[in-house]
């Protein structure tokens, strides 16, 4: 019996267009090139130098710059540069993949956009470091956070323009290492700096310049010059801003379990450092290593989970089973500080949450790029709205944990929240059925 040809690349729809495998000539819809060998890694590498961005600056360098500037009210200051940012960057991702998706030039949809925000985020990151206002720090940090999204919502788009369905488990896999190995590489190289965290904000600028554009320039995308597009009107953008929930319950699903999880898990993330100081007890400077510490011990539990669970759910076919899986396994991290608090339990949370989260980051990436409305025929935008159930939790995490921490019976309760909303997130994956 002789055996089938492989199919040829050009015949596997992606959500955005046609995966092709060779430039499309003008007039027909946008398309993109089959995988090459430098994709994955050139994923891996953006979202690692982006998340070890994002890392860094939360975790370390942003909170120890606010309570240099006012130590005494550096819980309240942090919130409202991270409240303010929050209300600025809301649609950052969603309008920018929105355009990114109309995008014609060149280079593609997705590079000018990345190239653009890499470089705005990151010759700001050059000045913040210099600044002693609250305001003027909660003014560039909106401009960087809005920048920084403008290159995330079209990274996250590649996956479902350039891998067909049933290969985007590894894709997202691969992202998810990155945004893991990013946030400990991140959080390490900015422990360096924590005394002097000027420095530490132009290395993460020059980084991620350097590394996007070197992306952009060895994987390119097929031109879109002169592909075919839709004639423009406000209407049809500005209402494409609405995804019903009751034509599309699955995506609406989809965006209320990540919020619910990633509200959960960035309470207590935002306010680590604090946590180490005041629940913990140590001073500022043994906070910043014992960070570093916390990062490291949960970094290989994290990126072997995201490893086995995107190879082994594109093999099984199935994404819920490993959220819920994931979800109890981030029940049972944030209750360890609760039984130990001080470093035994902090570490056994970040040894456990590493698995739960790594588990969940794979899968979750995968998930969200099958419950697209309509096949996916405007991805960027779409993945930049669910990419919003991420940013609006990480935003408001840093007032939401000030309040808790203020009103609800302090530190302790930061974790009961983790623990309450991982749960009520997973209860929401279940009534999702185009996904097994």
């Amino acid at each position: 019996m002789s055996m089938q040809p492989p199919l040829d690349p050009s015949t596997e729809l992606a959500p955005t267009g046609a995966i092709s495998a060779s430039e499309p000539v003008p007039g027909d819809p946008p398309a993109s090139p089959p995988p090459t060998r430098r994709t994955l890694p050139g994923i891996l590498l953006v979202a690692l130098t982006l998340f070890a961005t994002y890392g860094g600056l939360i975790a370390i360098l942003l909170p120890i710059q606010v309570a240099m500037i006012d130590e005494a009210n550096k819980v309240a200051n942090l919130a409202i540069v991270s409240t303010v940012s929050f209300v600025f960057t809301l649609f950052a991702q969603p309008i920018v993949g929105a355009i990114s998706d109309r995008t014609r030039t060149r280079f593609g949809r997705r590079a000018p956009w990345m190239v653009g925000g890499a470089l705005i985020g990151g010759i700001l990151l050059f000045g913040l470091g210099l600044l002693d206002s609250i305001l003027w720090v909660t003014i560039f940090w909106v401009l960087i956070q809005v920048s920084l999204n403008a290159l995330q919502g079209p990274l996250s788009a590649i996956t479902p323009d350039r891998f067909p369905r049933d290969k985007r488990g590894a894709a997202s896999a691969m992202f998810g290492i990155g945004t893991q190995l990013g946030m400990t590489i991140g959080v390490m190289i900015a422990g360096q700096f924590a005394t002097n965290f000027g420095v530490g904000y132009s290395a993460f600028g020059v980084a991620i310049i350097v590394v996007t554009v070197v992306y952009v320039l060895i994987d390119r995308d097929w031109s879109s010059k002169e592909a075919a597009i839709e004639p423009w009107s406000w209407r049809r953008f500005l209402g494409g801003f609405w995804v019903s929930p009751r034509r599309h319950p699955d995506f609406a699903w989809a965006f209320a379990a990540r919020f619910l999880l990633m509200l959960g898990y960035f309470v207590v993330a935002a306010f680590q450092l604090y946590i180490l100081t005041d629940y913990i007890g140590m001073s500022l400077e043994g906070a910043a290593g014992a960070t570093v510490t916390l990062t490291l011990v949960s970094l290989v539990p994290t990126l072997v989970a995201i490893a086995l669970s995107g190879w082994w759910s594109d093999r099984i076919g199935r994404r819920k089973v490993f959220i819920y899986v994931a979800s109890l396994i981030m029940v049972a991290g944030f209750a360890m500080p609760l039984l130990m608090p001080n470093m035994t339990g902090m570490i056994a949370m970040a040894v456990i949450n590493g698995i739960g989260f790594g588990l969940y980051m794979s899968v979750d990436a995968a998930l969200m790029s099958e419950v697209l409305p309509g096949d996916g025929a405007a991805a960027g935008k779409d993945l930049g709205i669910l990419n919003i159930a991420t940013n609006i939790p990480q935003a408001m995490s840093a007032a939401v944990a000030g309040t808790i921490i203020g009103a609800l019976g302090g530190y302790p309760m930061l974790f009961v929240f983790g623990i309450v909303f991982v749960i009520i997130a997973a209860i929401a994956t279940a009534p999702i059925k185009s996904v097994r």
